[in-house]
């Protein structure tokens, strides 16, 4: 049943709740046609000071965090060529983390070498992540705006990181198609979501929401969980072929993430642009 722990909050939040990010204040920039859902940015709005706390409400992604971090690093050092024992292998490249949240994963990506913009629909969670980055000393450009808005610029990445957002978007093929202008040529996308079968409506909803209570009711809606071939069709359409796809699954016995051939619920996959 641990397999429900993965709480889809990557996009999560408005400023209001943000205790300790209150002084940081943002304006988004969205255009007229925006996937943003306005109810999923605000649903987790009262828990958006607590992204570091390991054993607060974000502790769920905490717990998942080296499973998708080793496979984000692979994966990247694979297709572009890089040692993953390195110290900093990814230097050099420029890293877009789309529904960034608190920074979880731009932080770590920093620190391996990338040079990272985190975007969030959120201006409380951009205010987490800014005010922890600077805590740290790691220079990472936080930025309140959507997927759309960025596209309409003139910058481009080697690595779109897509975790725990596609399922709560309001139109997947414009956020996508967004994604997609914002990717390289040759660039990598690395994305991670909910497949849509009766296994995961078992842990990922019933279980998680209604039984345990470890996540508000309403969190998820099944109906946007969206299946591997769906998501490789919609990748497709924008120009990117899906280059590796794997499973996540919870080991009961170690109390640990891992990567599996278990894409029933969680499961994480590359597509790569066209050059």
């Amino acid at each position: 049943m641990s397999a429900m722990w993965i709480i889809h909050t990557e996009l999560t939040c408005t400023a209001q709740a943000a205790h300790g990010a209150g002084n940081f204040l943002w304006r988004p920039t969205m255009t007229q046609h925006s996937s943003i859902d306005p109810a999923e940015v605000a649903r987790f709005s009262a828990q958006a000071a607590h992204w570091w706390d390991p054993n607060g409400p974000f502790r769920p992604l905490h717990n998942f965090n080296p499973a998708r971090l080793a496979y984000i690093r692979d994966r990247l050092c694979s297709h572009y060529r890089r040692d993953a024992r390195a110290p900093v292998p990814l230097h050099g490249l420029q890293l877009l983390d789309i529904g960034c949240g608190g920074g979880l994963v731009c932080e770590p990506m920093r620190r391996l070498g990338a040079a990272v913009i985190g975007a969030d629909a959120s201006g409380a969670n951009i205010g987490a992540a800014s005010a922890h980055a600077i805590e740290q000393g790691l220079d990472i450009d936080y930025r309140h705006t959507s997927a759309e808005a960025l596209a309409e610029g003139r910058e481009q990445f080697d690595v779109v990181l897509n975790l725990e957002v596609i399922e709560h978007v309001a139109d997947r093929a414009v956020f996508l198609g967004a994604c997609a202008r914002l990717l390289k040529p040759g660039g990598i996308m690395v994305l991670a979501t909910l497949n849509r079968t009766l296994k995961a409506y078992g842990l990922a909803v019933l279980g998680a929401e209604y039984v345990l209570g470890w996540l508000p009711r309403g969190t998820h809606d099944w109906n946007k969980f969206v299946t591997p071939a769906e998501l490789a069709a919609l990748l497709a359409a924008q120009g990117l072929a899906v280059s590796g796809r794997t499973g996540v699954v919870y080991q009961i016995l170690t109390g640990r993430w891992a990567l599996s051939a278990d894409e029933d619920v969680n499961y994480m996959l590359c597509a790569v642009k066209k050059a």
